[in-house]
């Protein structure tokens, strides 16, 4: 029985589940979309580059849910279900998931998206266990801020380490599917690192060391 670890975005589904958020909420009229469009393709930008912010960019991307009721957030977020990740989810990744599951191996998601977004994706690819960003909630309501150490780059280690405290659970050989260098500290960490659709920079960085390299799409 071994812990296998999932990337989210553009790992198990086709497509980054943050960045299409920023789209939902620009098509909805929830945000001032020309404003909001713009930084959330710069912010989607320095991601890819290596170079995002983490702290600002949640920030960002918790503001519209400031404010909300929880009913109203769960109807938004069932529309965005519908609309932007129900035609993303990869035939593929549910059966590799199945084929860890029937392996007796524990299941566990670790993203840099922040939980409200993916908690219900985590859930419909029957997956409970989730690292995500989290959100400031003071009186049940979102305050727009983060809260915690955000599970990005490096911290995604640190959450691990916070989520292993405790548990029975070894990271003796652990897998880690990620498509992105920016989770190249976590994939060097693992005895079992592998490269999903992976950014160039991952690409060769795992052709180098003889990472194994699939798709899922």
């Amino acid at each position: 029985m071994a812990l296998a670890i999932f990337d989210l975005d553009n790992t198990l589904i086709g497509g980054d589940s943050d960045y299409l958020w920023g789209q939902f909420v620009c098509e909805k009229g929830l945000v001032d979309a020309d404003d909001f469009a713009s930084r959330n393709e710069q912010f989607y930008a320095d991601y890819k580059a290596g170079t995002l912010d983490i702290v600002a960019y949640l920030q960002f991307a918790l503001g519209p849910l400031k404010g909300h009721s929880t009913q109203t957030l769960q109807a938004w977020h069932r529309q965005f279900m519908e609309e932007k990740i129900a035609p993303i989810m990869l035939p593929k990744a549910q059966r590799l998931i199945a084929d860890h599951r029937n392996g007796g191996d524990e299941l566990l998601i670790i993203t840099a998206t922040n939980e409200f977004i993916t908690r219900p994706i985590a859930t419909a690819l029957g997956i409970d266990e989730l690292i995500a960003a989290e959100a400031e909630i003071v009186d049940g309501c979102y305050t727009g801020e983060p809260a915690g150490t955000p599970s990005y780059k490096e911290g995604k280690i640190t959450r691990l380490q916070q989520w292993l405290a405790g548990r029975e659970t070894s990271m003796k050989g652990a897998y880690f599917y990620s498509d992105s260098h920016n989770d190249l500290p976590l994939l060097e960490l693992v005895d079992n690192p592998v490269a999903v659709d992976p950014d160039p920079t991952l690409h060769a960085h795992a052709q180098h060391t003889g990472w194994p390299v699939i798709s899922l799409r």
